[in-house]
C-alpha cells in the first residue's frame, strides 16, 4: 500500500493505493494519528484502492469518529469493489462518499 498526503491549511487529502487490510491498516492509522491536528476537512481518495478488509474499515470508522468532532470527512473516487464492501457493511449510510 502506498499513502500520499497533501495538506493545504486545514484541509488534508490522503490518497491510498493498493490494499487496505490487516497488514497495511496500521500504516494509515499511524499517518492519521500524526496528521489530524488542526485539520477540519479530511478527504480520503480511494481512486487507487482495490481492496478493503475489516481492519481497514475499522481505521476508516475511527477517522470518521475523530473528524465528526472537528470537521468533516469525505471519501472520493471509490471503486466498485470497495463500494460493494461499504454497501454490504452499512458504511455507505454513515460515511460521506462522493
Amino acid at each position: 500500500m502506498t499513502l500520499t498526503k497533501q495538506q493545504e491549511e486545514d484541509k488534508l487529502t490522503v490518497m491510498i493505493e493498493g490494499r487496505l487490510d490487516t497488514t497495511t491498516a496500521p500504516q494509515l492509522e499511524d499517518l492519521l494519528k500524526t496528521s489530524l491536528d488542526g485539520i477540519t476537512q479530511l478527504t480520503l481518495d480511494f481512486a487507487q484502492l482495490v481492496y478493503v478488509s475489516s481492519a481497514g474499515l475499522r481505521v476508516i470508522l475511527s477517522a470518521q469518529k475523530q473528524m465528526s468532532k472537528r470537521g468533516r470527512m469525505v471519501i472520493r473516487n471509490v471503486q466498485d469493489t470497495v463500494r460493494e464492501v461499504f454497501d454490504v457493511t452499512g458504511f455507505m449510510d454513515i460515511l460521506t462518499v462522493e
